[in-house]
């Protein structure tokens, strides 16, 4: 019935198109609307503000078998462009379907990852999870990009042919980029053995060259450290695998603190303990772990105390070893003036009558 109503209509290319171009929107408005009933449970992987991300690389997929039916040229008046049609058409089904996988990696990365506060006290777990995912997105998101530009390029019989004879005779020229790419790809690698066994992670407290901050990004090829005074330094990924650096939250995030005091050999060093907990005991900043305070030196003119105390993080460690370095040295100004380090002179009499006559 199809076929002699097919037969008997004026232009049969056209009615094969219009079927097409209706069965393509039935099965775009489909998945949209599945999509959207998706992204209103919280169960599903689908969020409700991605399901747009999804949709569009479908439509252009759909589309590029649209673009090779043989009846749309018909019905274009261009049979001499079959050529054009189906390059055209290849080339977006793997454009759309290489933004499509790249979107729903993206989608599922942030899917798991927002599950993990990175902002809570205890972050180590959350901390790993986002530094893996982070590094293993751009190496997928890498390779997925090279095969879709070698599979579209390899699409062309003249780029293709080319391809096979380079790759005939690439022994000694890949020995030579091989050389040359070396330090690259040893930073490649470098990435990604950071990604596997993380010596450091997102948010960590590290000191690289002298300098505290906190991991802020992880490349495959370089790590953005964040500086307390905002500025931000760059240090290739290698610099993590070859160097040895401090990282303080790299099993925890708790971090114990110091304060020195230099002060007089009569200082009172119970009382300073007293007051030590009294400080800490008053702010929220302490988190009742560590509380001590030690003699750890003695010069000719002065005796060294460290005052030892604990706090969740590094930021409130660093707060926490502010406030109490203050409130001991007011409490020694205060309290006990005398016991501030200080240099003596001592002049027997005959040497202060002589002087004085």
């Amino acid at each position: 019935m199809l076929d002699s109503f097919l037969k008997n209509t004026a232009n049969p290319s056209l009615l094969y198109v219009i079927i097409a171009f209706i069965l393509i929107l039935a099965v775009y408005f489909t998945t949209v609307q599945l999509l959207r009933r998706f992204g209103k449970n919280p169960d599903y992987i689908i969020p409700r503000h991605a399901f747009k991300k999804v949709t569009f690389p479908l439509f252009i997929i759909l589309f590029s078998f649209l673009v090779r039916m043989e009846s749309l040229r018909d019905v274009l008046g261009l049979h001499d462009y079959a050529y054009v049609f189906r390059k055209t058409s290849t080339l977006m089904f793997i454009f759309g379907a290489t933004w499509l996988i790249l979107n729903v990696i993206k989608i599922i990365k942030n899917r798991v990852v927002e599950k993990y506060d990175i902002h809570t006290s205890d972050n180590l777990k959350a901390r790993k999870i986002r530094t893996q995912f982070n590094i293993l997105e751009r190496i997928v998101v890498f390779v997925i990009i090279i095969l879709a530009i070698g599979i579209a390029l390899m699409s062309f019989e003249s780029i293709r042919e080319i391809g096979v004879s380079i790759f005939a005779s690439a022994g000694v020229a890949g020995i030579i980029i091989g050389f040359s790419a070396q330090k690259m790809i040893g930073t490649i690698l470098a990435g990604i053995q950071i990604a596997i066994t993380q010596p450091i992670k997102i948010d960590d407290v590290v000191i690289v060259d002298g300098e505290w901050g906190r991991i802020e990004e992880i490349t495959l090829t370089y790590v953005v450290v964040k500086i307390w005074d905002k500025r931000r330094l760059v240090v290739p990924s290698t610099f993590f695998i070859e160097n040895s650096f401090q990282n303080w939250t790299k099993t925890s995030a708790d971090i114990l603190g110091t304060v020195f005091l230099y002060t007089d050999y009569n200082v009172p060093v119970d009382a300073i303990r007293k007051e030590l907990t009294r400080i800490l005991e008053s702010t929220d900043l302490w988190d009742g772990e560590a509380n001590n305070v030690q003699v750890t030196d003695t010069k000719a003119n002065y005796v060294e105390l460290r005052a030892m105390m604990s706090a969740k993080d590094s930021s409130l460690a660093w707060e926490l070893r502010v406030l109490v370095r203050e409130k001991l040295i007011a409490f020694l100004q205060q309290n006990y003036p005398e016991s501030l380090a200080r240099t003596r002179v001592y002049m027997n009499q005959t040497e202060a009558l002589e002087k004085a006559d």
